[in-house]
């Protein structure tokens, strides 16, 4: 599926090859016309990789009564042999594989959850572009004889700046246009923390990411980023799953007598994964629960409570042993990540997400 156009192979039933392939433009008319086409004939079935063109295909066809599932592209078998890939193959490929269900589906989310979501993800692109906008200045300002050696960013650090003058118009042009991109990112920054804290505060997110900031170093948004990545709890059978899919356990490599096991996979949700390491971090410390994380547990279940103390002991326990044997403070923290995953996990079960 691409912008402009989709590729379709059509598989019937008891017959293993394709006869052929069409490709039509991706538009919601001709996908109504294919269905129509196809549908009298027997109950359809619809497969597509996920990509850039999100889930408007999938909804469609929903409407249409059409049972269509999206598939992850990192989990689609390939063969090592084939070296020719092409649209009508690969659809080809997509239908056989359904069929013998060797596809790994991925949950859609609804139209809200992935309203909730872009504007988690949109922070993460303004923090990016933060840094680079800071770098810009600091570099600049390297370049011409004014390096700062201390705590950047700070009121301190601030008030210097705006003392700076450049003797040459351009050099001073080019350093306003440099602080100028700086505050623009921290407007839209702020812009968007301020739209984080409302929903994180309305429904359907506000009971699971209040149950969530039991956690010792889990706080509002990191909260409500682990609530829309995750989608719904319920949909994992078992805590080690959702370690799976934060990609937070260790790769292998074992064969006969032999067995090897590698750093952690890297794979699924890279949002997951990196708040759950940026959380695992507040655990370096005492396993005691200070004065915010105390109020943050005001008026929540007593079972999530519970999960939430027993979390903060094991966890502090987790990464004092695991220095202890001397690995690097990384490594432990990542170790404490994927048993904070499991806390979280087991917290997200007693909390229903409505649809």
């Amino acid at each position: 599926m691409h912008k402009d156009t989709i590729t379709v192979a059509t598989l019937l039933p008891g017959r293993d090859t394709v006869p052929d392939t069409q490709t039509f433009p991706n538009t919601p008319e001709a996908i109504r016309q294919l269905v129509k086409r196809l549908q009298p004939r027997r109950p359809l079935a619809a497969v597509y990789e996920a990509g850039g063109c999100g889930y408007d295909v999938y909804r469609q066809l929903t409407k249409l009564e059409v049972a269509c599932a999206v598939v992850a592209p990192a989990l689609t078998p390939v063969r090592p042999g084939d070296r020719v890939k092409t649209d009508g193959r690969d659809a080809i490929k997509l239908a056989r594989l359904y069929r013998a269900g060797e596809l790994a589906i991925i949950a859609v989310p609804t139209p809200s959850h992935e309203a909730a979501r872009d504007l988690v993800r949109t922070r993460e692109d303004m923090l990016g572009d933060r840094v680079r906008a800071r770098h810009r200045v600091t570099t600049f300002l390297l370049r011409h004889g004014f390096p700062w050696r201390r705590k950047a960013w700070g009121t301190i650090h601030r008030n210097w700046l705006a003392t700076l003058h450049f003797e040459l118009l351009a050099q001073q042009e080019t350093y306003l246009a440099y602080l100028r991109g700086v505050e623009e990112v921290d407007a839209r920054l702020e812009s968007v923390n301020v739209a984080l804290q409302r929903v994180a505060t309305e429904a359907p997110w506000s009971e699971l990411v209040a149950a969530l900031r039991c956690l010792k170093g889990v706080d509002t948004l990191g909260a409500l980023t682990l609530a829309v990545e995750a989608q719904s709890f319920q949909r994992f059978p078992t805590a080690r799953a959702f370690m799976a899919y934060t990609g937070l356990v260790p790769s292998e490599h074992s064969s006969g007598a032999h067995g090897y096991r590698g750093g952690i996979t890297k794979t699924g949700n890279a949002h997951l994964r990196r708040i759950l390491v940026e959380c695992a971090w507040c655990n370096r410390y005492p396993s005691g629960a200070n004065a915010a994380v105390l109020a943050r547990r005001k008026g929540c279940s007593p079972a999530v409570v519970q999960v939430a103390r027993k979390a903060q002991v094991r966890l502090r326990r987790t990464y004092a042993r695991l220095i202890q044997r001397g690995k690097p403070h990384p490594v432990a923290t990542v170790a404490v990540a994927r048993e904070l995953a499991g806390f979280v996990w087991a917290i997200g079960r007693l909390v229903v997400i409505p649809a």
